[in-house]
């Protein structure tokens, strides 16, 4: 059975496996803070729809509470473990929305149907709530555990122990971009991204995280930042691992890896 990824924009994917739909890091807006959506329409109200949803850091742009909002009564959440501590508007919806919330840290599973799981990894990424105060919880990755086994990387550097701890994969979501035009520590751009592919030898990967939002009043500086990330993995895998079939999708597009 085939795995089908459909990229709403940004980290923001639905992953369906054996029946199952797992969604990742929502952000429906079409703006927030000083971000705009510059390509792709927002999602449509069914992607909010999913078996479980996996929220991989706290970053307002991985961790939108006007995004889970959105989400569907009842939904379940899996979120770093000191989510619900570091953001109390969190705990606020849970309650109004009735989301069922799972705290997780790396090596944690968590069962969604029979014959599918999701086990948290471990991130290099800040984990803090910015910019407020000293809370943390872990930055993950997720591995879903289906038919096939996809690796939803969040947001993370490049570490050498990242093949040892996430495992066999046959499908990377990675992150290649971000929503500026630098990119800090704890980030991947496109040539570390296929560095992390060769590392982590799957059939498949997907390029994320990247042309989708962008400050308000920069549309001139450094416009390559923006449109460029995803075909420059394609690229740049190509050369560092050659392996490994890269698929990029526009936004809204679904594809199916074998």
């Amino acid at each position: 059975m085939p795995v089908e990824i459909t990229w709403w924009g940004h980290a923001t994917c639905t992953v369906r496996d054996s029946g199952v739909r797992v969604l990742t890091d929502p952000l429906f807006a079409r703006r927030f803070a000083h971000l705009r959506r510059r390509r792709g329409a927002v999602p449509p109200p069914e992607a909010a729809e999913a078996d479980v949803v996996l929220v991989s850091h706290l970053h307002a742009d991985h961790l939108h509470l006007p995004s889970l909002a959105r989400l569907p009564v009842g939904s379940r959440l899996v979120v770093p473990r000191g989510a619900g501590r570091a953001v109390p508007g969190l705990a606020r919806l849970a309650r109004i929305r009735r989301l069922a919330v799972t705290e997780v840290a790396p090596g944690d599973e968590v069962a969604v149907r029979e014959g599918v799981r999701v086990r948290a990894v471990s991130a290099r990424h800040d984990g803090r709530r910015l910019p407020f105060g000293p809370q943390r919880a872990p930055a993950l990755g997720y591995v879903v555990q289906g038919a096939a086994r996809t690796y939803f990387a969040g947001d993370t550097g490049l570490f050498e122990a990242m093949a040892e701890e996430v495992g066999p994969v046959d499908v990377a979501l990675l992150p290649v971009g971000g929503w500026g035009p630098y990119l800090g520590p704890g980030h991947l751009d496109p040539e570390r991204a296929a560095r992390a592919a060769a590392l982590l030898g799957p059939t498949a990967a997907v390029p994320v995280h990247y042309g989708t939002y962008w400050p308000i009043g920069m549309d001139a500086v450094r416009p390559h930042e923006f449109h460029s990330p995803g075909e420059e993995f394609a690229r740049c895998a190509l050369r560092l691992a050659p392996e490994v079939a890269v698929r990029v999708p526009g936004h809204g597009e679904r594809v199916r890896l074998p």
